[in-house]
This record gives C-alpha cells, structure tokens and sequence, in this order.
C-alpha cells in the first residue's frame, strides 16, 4: 500500500514528497491535469490526476491508500475571489478527509498554518494553544486555514478521522517554483529589491525540515493535536539583511511607516484588478504585518523529536536555488 501526497507539485508538497521517498515509502501524488510538475521530474512516484475543488475525481486516488499528507492549499495574499479559495481550502479539505476516512486510510496528516494561531502582544512566541478566533482572522488565505482545520478538528472529534495536525511557520529553501509570497521576498531581497522594510518578524524554517516534521507527525503524533513546524524568530529587517549578505548585494536601509505604504498597497490592489497579475504589496500584508509572527516548536520538538537547522541554512539555500534556476536575473 502507498502513501498519497496532495500538493505534491508544490513548495512544501514535493518536499515532502522527497522526505517519504527517502524513507523507502511508496507514494502517489494527486496533480491536476495540465499542472506544473516541475517538481516531480525524476523522482519515482505514481501519478493520479483530480482536483480538490472536484471532489468525485479523488475517488481513484484513494484507493489502496493507507496513509494520507493533505498539503495542498490555495497560498495567495492576494485573492480577488475568495470564494474560489474557500472551495479548495475549506470544502475541498472536509471532501478529501471524509473520502479518505470511507476508503480505510488509516492515518491522516494535515498540513495547516501558524496563520490560525494567535499571537502574543509583548511578541513573545506563540504555541498551539495561544488563542484565537475567525475575527482575527486577516485576508482570505487565513479565514480559510483557519475554518479548514477547524472542519478537520470537527472530523476527528465527531467521525473518528485519524488525522494530525502541523502548523508549519515560513518555509524556505530550494523548489519554489511559483514562488511562494515568502519566497518571493526572498527572492526580491537577493536580488537587492528590498532596501526597505517594516518594522515586523516572521519565524522561518527550512522546507525539508518542515517536510521532516510531516512525517514524525504521521508516525508519532497524537491523533487530533496539533504542531506547530517552526524554526528561528527574526524580524524582518533581519531577514532581508541576511539574505542580501548571502547573496553578495545590498541590504536594508530604510524603516518605513505602515501608514506610508497603505495608500500604495490600495492602489496596486486597484490596479491589479484592472490590469490583472498580482500587486506588488497588499493591504492584508500590511495588516498582518502590524504583528510580530513569532512561534515556537516546543511541543513538536518534546512529542516528535522535530527540530530545525538555522535560519541562515535556509536562506542559503534559497538564494542558491533561485540563483542557479535564473530567477535573480529576472
């Protein structure tokens, strides 16, 4: 029996991908027809074609499945029909779940965000258990994480899913083909782009660590908690300065005032929406901004044996994948 990865073309997915195979496990991924599967190239996996937002079609993808790595998602701040992420997100995650649980799928690992969780004023870092609520919810991309694991919290609770929970933080490293908005700040930052910077933090860690911590999840994680896949807290300005050393370009120069940038952030959404694309800074950013991200992977450490490398490693390797696949000449 095989292992069966969503999201598997993605960042986090095919990383996880790579950490299954590593392991001597078989596995299928689910791709939709005609997706990008840059990612996949070389590595020995089956292949089932559906789409989360059509949930009849992952009926053959499930079957013979005994372990399940729900990593897709819809990852975008900027979102012009949030509907359209609430089907995948939301509605795709409760169909794929409930489908796996019928077709005998013995084990389920969910892969959430520190997104849904709460964050401490005085920036001390949050765990699984800091509070909070759907009203604290900025943007589409979190209103939907956050009903997503509370749909899978539900279906363990009332329908005996045997699903675990990772909250991953920022995941950075090699493959981020799209790429992510955290590798795109990356990527800006290396090329010398981002010489400006608001005064915020974020907690990285590296993709394969995050794709490390899937798989302690599904084999020693408790059915129905959750865990967050965090490493290093650093602020922004930290982030950016690093990432230019590494690189060899400049670095940061210039705080700027959120209150400077809104007025642009509302043009660029007003201007995507005409022209199409995706604008350069979005409002949500901004808001979600106003607070330090700040995490810690305590539990996932004490209960799975997790741990992360340096941020810097991470960044590294970023810098020297985005590097050799063209994208600082872009």
């Amino acid at each position: 029996m095989s292992l069966l990865v969503t999201g598997a073309t993605g960042f986090v997915g095919s990383a996880v991908v790579r950490r299954l195979l590593a392991e001597g496990q078989v596995v299928r991924v689910l791709a939709r027809p005609g997706g990008d599967r840059r990612n996949l190239a070389g590595l020995e996996v089956e292949i089932a074609e559906g789409d989360l937002a059509q949930p009849e079609s992952l009926k053959a993808a499930l079957r013979g499945v005994r372990g399940l790595f729900h990593v897709a998602a819809d990852y975008r701040l900027w979102c012009p029909d949030p509907q359209a992420m609430h089907r995948v997100n939301v509605h795709g995650t409760r169909e794929l779940l409930r489908r796996a649980a019928e077709a005998g799928v013995e084990r389920i690992v969910h892969t959430s965000s520190v997104a849904v969780l709460g964050h401490n004023h005085d920036d001390r870092p949050a765990d699984e258990d800091t509070p909070s609520t759907l009203a604290d919810m900025i943007g589409p991309y979190k209103h939907s994480k956050f009903l997503a694991e509370a749909e899978v919290s539900r279906l363990v609770a009332e329908e005996g899913v045997p699903a675990v929970i990772v909250n991953p933080s920022a995941p950075i490293g090699p493959r981020d083909i799209k790429p992510t908005p955290t590798g795109r700040m990356v990527r800006m930052a290396a090329a010398g782009q981002m010489r400006a910077f608001v005064d915020t933090g974020l907690n990285v860690v590296h993709v394969d660590d995050v794709a490390t911590g899937h798989w302690l999840a599904f084999t020693r994680g408790q059915i129905g908690r959750r865990y967050i896949l965090g490493g290093e807290n650093l602020t922004l300005r930290e982030i950016i300065a690093t990432t230019a050393a590494i690189a060899g370009g400049p670095g940061p120069r210039l705080r700027l005032p959120r209150a400077l940038i809104m007025p642009v952030a509302y043009a660029a959404e007003a201007w995507a929406r005409m022209a199409g694309g995706e604008p350069v800074v979005t409002v949500d950013a901004l808001r979600m901004s106003r607070h330090r991200m700040y995490f810690t992977a305590a539990r996932a450490a004490r209960e799975l044996g997790f741990s992360a490398r340096p941020a810097a490693l991470a960044l590294a390797d970023a810098v020297r994948w985005f590097r050799e696949h063209g994208y600082l000449s872009r």
